[in-house]
């Protein structure tokens, strides 16, 4: 039987109530299956152990990880320490060393959902959000000069290069084209931003030509969030920029119903190191230990582990669990307007895992 090795590491925050629950679940579907199972490692790093030893994660900690089938990761922010020591200390120190360069974010309405947006009722927001994962906004390229005088100067260089976008431009396309609908929409900025975003915009018509099936189009990323809000059943997969993707796949979850929904593949195409597997909710600390974090954004997550690692049919067993969950009012937690906990969504797909015959 095959065994997939897994690497938790649940984080701050709720990170590590979502991720137990997520270990519960992938138990309970690996015993349900039959044909697979899963040997899970954790591993305690995040903002407790930068209080105990000044950093996130240990020196050798990708070295004990990479041999792994696949990461799933909780989340990283603490309120004692500065956001951009845990995000770089952890999550970007794994995505970015793993060459983890394709970020997908799906987004749907699930069924029992109410969205905010009035006119949908579910099918009209079906959206895949791919964000380059490895450069960009986020490439960590600038510094600070003169610091604490009236002198002062920051920068942070927003680095692209051809190679960079022309992979995850590739990327989208191949997603686009595996949808129904085989529509992308390229975001970009190349109004203001005029040298990288315009060479974004060049390459993307460039890589068009390789998908004649594919009907894209391109729009300015402040055009493109009035048009999540008002067309939201006219846009179907998306690639943007590391920065630009980041803040649209959050409106993208809370258009859906909840940030506590919402999932995340950072994924490496090639497969030459593990790709890892969280929600986008983040840490969460005003809700910590009250045992109400929804479960759902890390439950879907797995679902995409799973299609990762070849395991269709669980990975749709699991999904209709998830929708059996979300569709019953009682298991919705404070997020969805309900009074739900934790336990309790985790109980009612794990039931639902066990009832389905897909």
């Amino acid at each position: 039987m095959k065994t997939y090795s897994i690497a938790a590491i649940p984080g701050d925050g709720i990170g590590t109530e979502v991720i137990s629950a997520g270990v519960e679940v992938l138990q309970a579907l690996a015993k349900r299956e039959g044909s697979f199972g899963f040997k899970v490692d954790h591993f305690d790093w995040g903002g407790e152990y930068y209080k105990k030893h000044g950093r996130m994660m240990p020196e050798n900690g990708r070295e004990l990880i990479k041999k792994h089938d696949a990461i799933l990761f909780g989340s990283a922010g603490h309120p004692e320490i500065p956001d951009h020591i845990t995000l770089w200390g952890l999550r970007l120190a794994i995505c970015q060393p793993f060459d983890q360069y394709a970020n997908v974010r799906p987004t749907r309405v699930l069924p029992g959902i109410t969205s905010p947006l009035r006119h949908v009722n579910g099918g009209e927001l079906d959206w895949v959000i791919v964000r380059e994962n490895s450069e960009g906004e986020y490439a960590g390229v600038g510094g600070r000069a003169h610091q604490g005088s009236p002198l002062e100067v920051a920068t942070d260089v927003a680095m692209f290069t051809r190679a960079g976008v022309e992979r995850i431009m590739r990327f989208a396309f191949k997603l686009a084209r595996s949808r129904p609908r085989k529509l992308l929409t390229v975001v970009t900025k190349s109004n203001a931003q005029r040298h990288a975003m315009v060479m974004w915009d060049e390459i993307a018509v460039s890589v068009a030509k390789e998908f004649p099936d594919v009907t894209w189009d391109k729009m300015l990323v402040d055009a493109m969030t009035m048009r999540m809000v008002t067309k939201p059943q006219s846009i179907d997969t998306v690639v943007a920029t590391n920065l630009h993707a980041d803040i649209l796949s959050d409106l993208a979850a809370a258009l859906a119903g909840s940030l506590g929904i919402a999932p995340t593949a950072n994924l490496n195409p090639e497969r030459a190191f593990p790709s890892m597997f969280e929600p986008i909710h983040g840490s969460a600390f005003d809700i910590m230990g009250k045992g109400i974090a929804n479960p759902i954004g890390t439950f879907w997550s797995q679902v995409m582990m799973l299609e990762h690692l070849g395991e269709a049919a669980a990975a749709s067993r699991l999904m209709k669990a998830i929708e059996r969950a979300t569709a019953d009012p009682r298991l919705h937690t404070p997020d969805l307007g309900g009074k739900a906990r934790t336990a309790d969504v985790t109980a009612g797909v794990i039931e639902a895992i066990e009832k389905e015959n897909a």
